[in-house]
């Protein structure tokens, strides 16, 4: 066994033995404290849910509509052009809005093209350029209370584009496509 899984194997227990030991030497309330963490996060999670409710069946209603890929079909002479392919262009919308839709994108492209083609290697890499950009907002606004969002969304939408075209940049040049 090597020092890594003896380092990973113990992490965890010694975290709980830390803190236990910490709470007993400066005279905690050990349960009270975990108690107050979880009813905070307990309503933390209800501040947030009807948000991430609300982007989940927004987003479930665009692919089962088809929407994305009518889209996808009729812009396809202009993604052409720019290097996008046509089954990357839902990933290009679902992205800044939610991971686990743009997760299973990916997944479908990978198996569809492979994972060393050109429209599989774009794909990864804007999966990992790229950020949940409302989903992301929703949950860390959300849990402070912020409603004034504009300017965040417009900065964080410019990187993610920003994002997506560096990743047909470095597919194109890098890979050689």
């Amino acid at each position: 066994m090597n020092v890594l899984q003896i380092i990973s194997s113990c992490i965890i227990p010694a975290a709980i033995f830390g803190i236990l030991l910490y709470g007993l030497t400066h005279i905690k309330d050990i349960f009270d404290v975990f108690a107050d963490g979880a009813k905070s996060g307990v309503e933390l999670t209800l501040q947030i849910l009807p948000t991430l409710v609300g982007l989940m069946v927004a987003i479930s209603m665009l692919r089962a509509s088809g929407a994305i890929d009518l889209l996808a079909n009729w812009l396809s002479p202009v993604l052409t052009l720019i290097g996008l392919p046509a089954d990357v262009l839902p990933l290009t919308l679902l992205r800044p809005i939610s991971g686990s839709a743009s997760l299973g994108i990916v997944t479908d492209i990978i198996k569809t093209h492979g994972p060393d083609s050109y429209a599989g290697r774009l794909a990864s890499i804007m999966m990992g350029s790229t950020e949940t950009t409302f989903y992301t907002v929703a949950v860390y606004y959300g849990c402070i209370g912020i409603k004034d969002i504009r300017h965040t969304i417009k900065a964080a939408l410019t990187a993610d584009a920003a994002g997506m075209l560096a990743s047909i940049l470095v597919c194109r040049f890098y890979f050689g496509y």
